[in-house]
């Protein structure tokens, strides 16, 4: 079997970053995405725009153009998916990594369809897949969404909607908008800080005017097949009608993987541990890359903010 110098799990847009390093630097490499390419980004809402503008979001020095001052979903995908295919990248798609394990100095990878060796394996799979989960009774129930794509199949119907982020905020509007009926059930004091500058005057607006109503300092408690039960932030039970539940409450890394690999997770938090001048964890050769690296953490760590990790892992490979 070949061992390869490097092998990258997750073919998000930090992964393929770390393919083009590798690629640029003759290391033989593969990445191994459970998805399609940019799998989190294709499950995105269908009309999401990003924080960041164009130039932002390029990886490689390879343009990104986009025809409004802040990308799209759509517009995302053609780039990403677009490199992988112009540079011709190393990926085996629809493949789930299972193990992680090391002896000696090699990596053996054991896959949903076979098994690799490596000398350096990067971790680089986001934390869009564990949806951060209430606890609460009735939250499996059908109703209950922890993924918003589109708004119209929420028309006319009674929409609680569970947070106060992006993705939240976003879900509450566009239902909105569409002909719901939309509450929205919000654990913190207000509309969070970190959402679009240009979005949180809508929402607040909205919600100030009464034309979608949140409860704030309040929290879900039951879910039932016609209703919702929360205590308000007068310590108040309350129980309205309801159709839908749009809980976008976060998503988290998968930290079972991470432990499994043999990752120290450090604090309330579980901070991957890792050195932030090469990314390399307390796993000699095992790497990690993008968002993973917060831990519970995830708003530390973005596409602007993380492309640098591929230029940082490789220098450290080159360098022994």
């Amino acid at each position: 079997m070949e061992i390869l110098d490097i092998l990258i799990i997750g073919g998000g847009p930090i992964g393929l970053n770390c393919a083009l390093e590798a690629q640029k630097n003759n290391l033989t490499y593969l990445i191994i995405e459970k998805g399609t390419i940019v799998n989190s980004l294709y499950h995105y809402p269908l009309y999401m725009r990003f924080f960041s503008s164009a130039e932002k979001l390029e990886i490689d020095g390879i343009p990104f153009i986009s025809t409004a001052p802040k990308p799209g979903r759509q517009e995302a995908l053609e780039y990403y998916q677009g490199i992988a295919r112009q540079k011709e990248l190393n990926i085996n798609l629809y493949e789930k990594v299972l193990k992680v394990s090391k002896t000696g100095n090699i990596f053996d990878i054991e896959t949903s369809k076979g098994g690799y060796k490596a000398k350096n394996v990067i971790i680089s799979t986001g934390f869009y897949d564990i949806p951060n989960l209430m606890n609460i009774t009735g939250e499996n129930h059908p109703k209950v969404k922890h993924y918003y794509t589109e708004p119209y199949p929420y028309a006319k119907q009674k929409v609680v909607v569970v947070g106060s982020s992006n993705s939240a905020v976003d879900a509450a509007l566009e239902t909105y908008r569409k002909g719901a009926d939309v509450t929205m059930i919000i654990r913190h004091s207000g509309i969070s800080e970190n959402v679009k500058y240009w979005v949180k005057p809508d929402i607040e607006n909205r919600i100030a005017e009464g034309s979608i109503k949140a409860y704030f300092n309040s929290e879900m408690v039951e879910i039932t097949e016609n209703t919702v039960v929360f205590k308000d932030g007068n310590s108040e039970v309350r129980e309205i009608e309801n159709d839908f539940v749009l809980a976008l409450t976060g998503y988290l890394p998968d930290f079972e993987f991470l432990r499994n690999s043999g990752i120290e997770l450090q604090g309330d938090c579980l901070n991957p541990l890792y050195h932030p001048e090469t990314m390399e964890t307390n796993v000699p050769g095992l790497y990690l890359a993008g968002v993973v690296c917060g831990g519970k953490d995830t708003h530390l760590w973005f596409i602007e903010n993380s492309r640098v990790h591929a230029q940082m892992i490789v220098g450290n490979i080159l360098s022994r």
